[in-house]
């Protein structure tokens, strides 16, 4: 029997405890929100869109919560174990760019499809259930291949740290988000996403300060520099400048960017849960949400595997590092053994809460996105058109459910055939790369033809913008925005007014005027037209143009490939001056993700506060109630 860090024990209380712990968190969360503010998770807007009312902070924690997988952390060690210094920037930059990109897209959304539950619902009123399926098959395939990756990366790890069984854990992670995900909806989902990011950061900062200024083992980066010096002159990195560790000049390496940054638009293009993000989102803020989450995402692969993934290399022949084979480190094993060596039974807990984190938050994002799809794409589409509100409400939390059982299930099954996460991975490039061109220019090109995208999106994207350009359409995007578009209040006459003081009289009871759904509850009329103006959205669809292009030449071009042939390797000034970099960047990550969401959010909690306060001393008095629209009589 093989020997684990830690006991089959602490598995199941990291799986099942902390999973109930947030679960019930986010379900106290849920109840005070429902009691203190105007939004319900009992309506279908706010579980699906949180009333399309998030503000760009708590979007950005997201966006960086959902892109932070098991491979985020594993795989970004495991290329720095085997590339060095290469490996992790060009996970970081090569995974970041995509969500960067993505900014355009949101902001499209916001412009044509403003009221819009799913990507799918813009691709079916623009062009029919034909394409509507095809579409809807690359999108459904995607989430069933990132859920597996997500469930086969922690199970995993879960399994080689602690020797839990590998199909309990592939259950008991998907159904354990599956309980706060049902009661609260998005909201929920996003708050949930917001703890996961702050804790994630708190361990992320601990593993860099040990490794870089508290170890006995390192302690520095000029004893790293040192280290990895020696780790080269017994073994040289094939395809490396002068085979050194701490060299940007990385043949395999930048095969690795290639591929990295071809295959992971797939996993972002054709995910609902990037687009129920931008959904989420305030309309004026889409933009900024998510260049902010792109570059503050950044920092977690980067550094953390520029610590941990080198840490691996330098303690080579210590004592208390595991000798890693080939299979180990294609496991993306190099995190937990360095963590393990380096801080011992302490290293490898707070790892493996680490990657539980990221893999239920990741988890969580894909479990109300594939829920939005199934009860607006399929239940209301094709079953039951006229769905009423319970209706609808009723079959997300269905969703919800179900889709946690599939996604155990079909980690299950690639689990007992043998396929890893790191074949899915590709695999998915592979199969559903060729869809990602054409939703693109769905969202954004009046004359993309339908044909030549749905043609482009199952034999290449090339297809799709050729077939355009040769017969295009000229599409009116009227047909988009009008999408779930509300019905205009109407108003009240005086008579309808007075009947309502009458009722309010004698039920004792404030009459509350019923609303249509709108971009968000807690918006008024100008507000909503305000952040809905045409010149606006498209001023900040230019700006996200110039900006997500801008940092993707910078990430990817003008900062990699000038170190890459000049075959320059760091001194330890250089070297020092590099892990900086990083540690700066993940500080600031850490503000932007975890500090910043509760500055824009003082307001509300000073409501929900004062709520709580009153119902300290007269219980009841601190409940929300909605400010009526029916004006007062002049006394």
């Amino acid at each position: 029997m093989p020997d684990y860090l830690l006991p089959q024990g602490a598995g199941y209380g990291v799986v099942v405890g902390i999973g109930l712990f947030f679960s019930g968190f986010m379900i106290i969360l849920t109840a005070i929100q429902a009691r203190y503010t105007g939004f319900s998770p009992k309506n279908s807007e706010e579980f699906n869109s949180a009333s399309r009312s998030i503000k760009p902070g708590l979007i950005a924690s997201g966006i960086v919560s959902a892109w932070t997988w098991a491979a985020t952390l594993l795989q970004s060690s495991a290329v720095a174990y085997k590339f060095g210094i290469s490996g992790p920037w060009w996970y970081g930059a090569g995974a970041t760019v995509q969500i960067l990109l993505f900014a355009m897209l949101a902001a499209k959304l916001k412009l044509n499809a403003p009221y819009a539950h799913t990507w799918l619902e813009i691709v079916g009123a623009r062009w029919g259930r034909v394409a509507h399926g095809v579409f809807m098959f690359f999108g459904l395939a995607t989430n069933i291949i990132v859920s597996s990756m997500l469930v086969l990366g922690g199970s995993a790890t879960v399994t080689d740290l602690t020797g839990m069984h590998t199909v309990a854990a592939c259950f008991l992670i998907p159904l354990g988000v599956a309980i706060y995900v049902v009661v609260g909806g998005m909201r929920s989902t996003l708050l949930c996403d917001y703890t996961h990011t702050a804790v994630l950061f708190a361990i992320i900062l601990t593993f860099i300060f040990t490794v870089y200024a508290t170890s006995d083992k390192i302690g520095s980066p000029t004893r790293m520099h040192e280290l990895l010096t020696a780790a080269s002159a017994v073994a040289p990195v094939e395809g490396n400048a002068h085979g050194s560790y701490i060299t940007m000049r990385s043949k395999n390496g930048l095969i690795f960017g290639v591929i990295n940054i071809i295959g992971n638009f797939a996993t972002v293009f054709q995910d609902q849960a990037y687009w129920q993000r931008a959904i989420a989102s305030r309309p004026a803020t889409t933009v900024k949400a998510y260049l902010l989450g792109g570059l503050a995402w950044f920092a977690i692969p980067f550094t953390f595997a520029t610590t941990l993934g080198l840490a691996a290399v330098a303690l080579r022949g210590d004592p208390e590092m595991r000798i890693l084979t080939p299979a180990d480190v294609s496991a993306g094993l190099p995190a937990s053994a360095a963590a393990a060596a380096l801080l011992g039974k302490s290293g490898a807990t707070a790892l493996l809460i680490l990657l539980f984190l990221a893999v239920t938050s990741a988890c969580s994002a894909e479990l109300i996105a594939v829920s939005s799809i199934l009860t607006f794409d399929v239940y209301k589409e094709y079953i039951n058109p006229r769905a009423t509100e319970e209706q609808i409400l009723r079959v997300g939390h269905a969703g919800v459910a179900l889709y946690a059982v599939i996604c155990g299930v079909a980690g299950t099954i690639f689990y007992y055939i043998g396929i890893s996460m790191g074949w899915l991975y590709t695999f998915m490039g592979v199969l559903l790369g060729s869809a990602v061109v054409p939703i693109a220019l769905a969202i954004t090109w009046r004359k993309a033809n339908k044909w030549g995208c749905i043609g482009g999106a199952i034999a290449g994207g090339i297809i799709a913008t050729v077939v355009s350009y040769i017969w295009p359409e000229d599409f009116d995007w009227e047909a988009t925005r009008s999408i779930n578009k509300p019905a205009p209040v109407a108003k009240h006459t005086e008579a309808e007014k007075v009947q309502e003081d009458s009722d309010s009289d004698k039920k004792g009871e404030e009459i509350v005027s019923t609303k249509a759904a709108s971009i968000a509850d807690s918006f008024d009329a100008n507000e909503e037209a305000n952040e809905l103006d045409p010149v606006a959205l498209s001023k900040a669809y230019r700006f996200a143009s110039w900006s997500s292009i801008g940092l993707f030449v910078i990430l990817i071009l003008l900062v990699p490939l000038p170190l890459f042939f000049s075959q320059h390797v760091y001194t330890v000034p250089g070297f020092t001056g590099w892990v900086a970099v990083g540690i700066t960047w993940t500080f600031c990550s850490a503000f932007a993700v975890v500090l910043y969401p509760l500055w824009e959010s003082r307001s509300a909690m000073a409501q929900i506060a004062k709520g709580v306060f009153k119902d300290l001393f007269q219980r009841g008095s601190g409940r929300y109630v909605t400010p009526t629209t029916t004006p007062k009589a002049e006394a």
